[in-house]
């Protein structure tokens, strides 16, 4: 009786022992893993245009499914100006927690990077890239009352009347491709920017301006709508959701396939256990038919790549429109 009540004391006392180290290591990998409890409060993220635009409207939806998923609070906040750049400053300030994050466009991450003359931050060196969202053509449009219906009819139109051709625009991507469309064609023009394509459109739809290449999510309602008529697609092949609307290779102007794309990055310091959770939930969140379904309502395919893949997209967009810059003699001071 003896012997069996101290081998069950004895079996107690180890049983205690070994959850008391279980406890502590556990306690020790919370402590040394930063993803372990992430996120235990409200993730903000932070989009560079104004409500209604292609990217709040992205940010929305991923917001959304972040909050579902994470269980914590998720909220948008929209910081606009300098073509995005100054939600991208922010960020870049914020600390490296997961708790601040950018959607940040191609134009704000790529294209400012590339043509500025004191570039404000070094992508890939001030920030961490988690996954790219979604890769997106652009459309030209004008007022549909105007005279022009195809793109060569525009380009002559514009060559009669460079006095009154102009063009809109809501960030450096929209200003560099439309460059590019200038440098293809021969066409004049000049830039006058808006704060989101939302915007831009409008002023097509006013006619304070004679055209807008824009991203698909603001633009294509327009079209469907009548307010805008749609000149071309910049992609290799038309879209889904405007058939009737040709390529710009179908249209006679070659070398403009080109795209713009939109993702998730947090501050360069951010622990890569926490980037890797959020990359891991958001390529399973642009896999979700909901969120596929969404993205195709506004012409945008979804992407949702790794942020290793990430990474070398943004170093090649990079070095191609500094390229364009370069050669379109495009500078931001």
């Amino acid at each position: 009786m003896q012997v069996t009540a101290w081998h069950n004391k004895a079996r107690w006392a180890g049983l205690m022992a070994l959850a008391l180290i279980m406890g502590l290591s556990g306690g020790v990998r919370a402590q040394t893993d930063p993803a372990a409890n992430y996120p235990s409060k409200t993730i903000k993220i932070v989009v560079g245009f104004a409500a209604g635009g292609g990217n709040d409207i992205i940010a929305r939806i991923i917001g959304q499914k972040l909050q579902d998923d994470f269980g914590q609070s998720v909220i948008i906040e929209n910081k606009v100006g300098a073509g995005g750049s100054l939600a991208a400053l922010s960020v870049m300030a914020a600390p490296p927690d997961g708790y601040t994050l950018l959607i940040g466009a191609s134009g704000a991450m790529s294209i400012i990077p590339a043509i500025s003359v004191r570039p404000p931050y070094a992508t890939l060196k001030d920030f961490a890239p988690i996954s790219n969202l979604a890769s997106f053509p652009l459309i030209l449009s004008i007022y549909p009352s105007h005279p022009a219906k195809t793109v060569q009819e525009l380009v002559s139109w514009m060559k009669a009347n460079p006095d009154k051709a102009n063009y809109a625009t809501a960030s450096p991507a929209f200003t560099l491709a439309t460059e590019l469309f200038k440098l293809r064609t021969g066409a004049p023009g000049t830039a006058i920017p808006y704060k989101s394509s939302n915007e831009s459109l409008v002023s097509v739809i006013g006619r304070q301006s004679l055209f807008a290449i824009a991203d698909p999510p603001p633009t294509t309602p327009q079209v469907k709508g009548g307010l805008v008529r749609a000149l071309a697609v910049t992609s290799r092949t038309r879209l889904d959701d405007l058939p009737d609307v040709p390529t710009m290779a179908e249209a006679g102007v070659s070398g403009m396939e080109v795209g713009l794309w939109s993702g998730v990055f947090a501050p360069a310091a951010t622990p890569p256990a926490i980037i890797h959770k959020l990359e891991t939930e958001l390529r399973k969140i642009m896999q979700m038919a909901d969120v596929k379904e969404k993205f195709r309502a506004m012409a945008t395919p979804t992407v949702g790549s790794t942020a290793a893949e990430f990474v070398r997209l943004i170093d090649t967009e990079t070095r191609m429109w500094a390229e364009v810059g370069r050669v379109a003699n495009v500078k931001l001071e």
